[in-house]
């Protein structure tokens, strides 16, 4: 059973989270509140999230400083943030929500299916992530265990058995992503979206070397496993 996605939602407003609420629900993933800036970066203390939707104008701790602190954790730096903001801004505003890492910056009104569309974007990297730990942590046990057992046909047998079946659950994995980075293609997509699926198809690659490494009749020793992150 696939796993849901979380996303985070950030507003002051009761209202606005409900109006998120109702544009993304069709995206069928967990969506979490959080109506300050205070509270979200207490929800990201525990959870791991897709993508986070940040107003900018809230009351205490704004969007801009929010942002700041998430990017500064190891843990949550690498979320990608989309800025959502009612400010008529100039220039130098949008380039301050770029500066504090974010990876779009909307005003509001938006149109409903612009960011469900850009939110699915990074939902679906994201799960293409996980998928890839998952695959990487399935090779490290193959390479870490492997060694006692090749000595026995029973072993052999199970070993390739594993074999086979990481690299059929690679080869979906590395389907997915081509199919993204094609739909990205076509529809012009942000350059960090781009961007981030590159890096994904690159992670694939070298997973793909290693487990190849590892074939019978390839000559070769246990290859590293590339991180996934």
């Amino acid at each position: 059973m696939v796993q849901k996605a979380k996303i985070l939602l950030v507003d002051d407003r009761p209202e606005n989270l409900l109006a998120l609420e109702a544009i993304l629900s069709a995206l069928d993933q967990t969506l979490v509140r959080a109506s300050s800036g205070e509270e979200a970066l207490k929800a990201l203390l525990t959870d791991d999230f897709a993508v986070i939707l940040l107003d900018v104008q809230m009351p205490g701790m704004d969007g801009f400083e929010t942002a700041a602190h998430i990017k500064r954790r190891e843990r949550t730096r690498d979320i990608p943030i989309i800025f959502l903001t009612a400010i008529n801004h100039g220039p130098h505003h949008t380039f301050r929500g770029y500066a504090a890492g974010a990876v779009d910056y909307i005003s509001k009104p938006f149109d409903p299916w612009v960011l469900r569309a850009k939110v699915s974007v990074f939902v679906e990297l994201y799960m293409k992530n996980c998928q890839l730990r998952e695959q990487a942590a399935l090779l490290r046990l193959q390479l870490e265990g492997g060694g006692g057992k090749a000595s026995t046909g029973g072993g052999v047998k199970e070993s390739a058995g594993l074999l086979a079946e990481l690299s059929a659950r690679l080869a979906a994995v590395e389907e997915q992503a081509e199919a993204l980075s094609k739909q990205l293609d076509d529809e012009s997509a942000d350059a960090a979206a781009v961007a981030t699926a590159a890096h994904l198809e690159r992670k694939l690659t070298g997973l793909r070397r290693a487990l190849d490494a590892l074939e019978p009749g390839t000559g070769s020793g246990p290859a590293a496993v590339p991180s996934p992150n």
